[in-house]
């Protein structure tokens, strides 16, 4: 296939470009250095739409436009130009992720639960409904929710190591918050399986089946690394250093339930917690 990927230097599209090119297909990498543009996407097979300003960056209001704007805009571009085609993409995988559901503490979260009200979950209405053009002309469109992907390259695990590490790691907060997870390797596994299962439309859920507590996840990861965990961060810390965007990624909770990709016949590569952390940390299991 001819496959065209924003975000393309990203953790996911990094590791998403290596894979597909090892598998034989023909990869075009889109930067943000300029908008996009119609002939960007002639002969194109599908498209993977991975880029958006990042959100772990203190929340002011500037950084909350481009968080938006970044994602909202993009995507409806994207998705006008495919369908002005003559001959358009057949499928177009787009990012979004599990703060569309906000903070739900016991509430099991399927594709069919409804939206949260908080500023994550906005954007991803938006970031959602910005590839209508495309679905109205009949192309298939597949929003990935990512969950909290893992990896020691990126992303929240590559912060977190250091401390734990160092034996200073710990719950933050309540430690009760349940974390829906996602290694990196079924991450891309999930995009090639949305590539190819046309069965597969709309939002999935792209999290591992099994979620923890934020509690268990530092004691797995204190465990898979030899080292205490049980240095807590009280709640008016987190959100003293971090502001909302702490409120948001690491306090709140959401239990998250990968219906579709299950129904789908998607296999997990890592569906535990303690086994996907060795796996990536080159841990061997004891």
């Amino acid at each position: 296939m001819k496959i065209l990927i924003t975000g393309s230097s990203g953790l996911v599209g990094q590791a998403l470009v290596l894979f597909l090119m090892a598998q034989g297909h023909t990869i075009i990498r889109l930067g943000h250095t300029r908008p996009y543009a119609s002939q960007d996407l002639e002969g194109v097979d599908a498209v993977i739409h991975l880029a958006g300003e990042s959100i772990t960056q203190r929340w002011t209001p500037e950084q909350k436009q481009k968080i938006r704007e970044s994602r909202v805009n993009s995507t409806l571009s994207l998705a006008n130009m495919m369908a002005q085609l003559s001959h358009p993409p057949k499928v177009l995988i787009c990012a979004s992720a599990i703060g569309f559901y906000g903070n739900r503490v016991d509430e099991p979260l399927t594709e069919a639960s409804a939206p949260g009200h908080e500023f994550l979950s906005e954007v991803c209405q938006a970031w959602e409904a910005a590839t209508q053009p495309a679905q109205a002309k009949d192309i298939r469109v597949v929003n990935l929710r990512f969950g909290i992907i893992l990896s020691p390259k990126g992303g929240a695990l590559k912060q977190m190591l250091p401390p734990f590490q160092l034996g200073m790691g710990g719950p933050l907060g309540s430690g009760k918050q349940i974390m829906s997870w996602i290694s990196l390797e079924d991450v891309i596994g999930v995009i090639y399986h949305a590539l190819f299962t046309e069965s597969l439309t709309g939002p999935v859920n792209t999290v591992a089946p099994n979620p923890v507590t934020n509690s268990q996840f530092s004691k797995i990861l204190g465990k898979v690394l030899f080292r205490p965990s049980f240095a807590p961060v009280p709640e008016f810390a987190v959100k003293l250093l971090f502001g909302e965007m702490g409120e948001a990624l690491l306090l709140s909770s959401s239990q998250v339930v990968p219906q579709k990709l299950q129904a789908s016949g998607y296999h997990f590569r890592h569906p535990q917690l303690e086994e996907a952390l060795r796996s990536m940390l080159g841990k061997s299991i004891l």
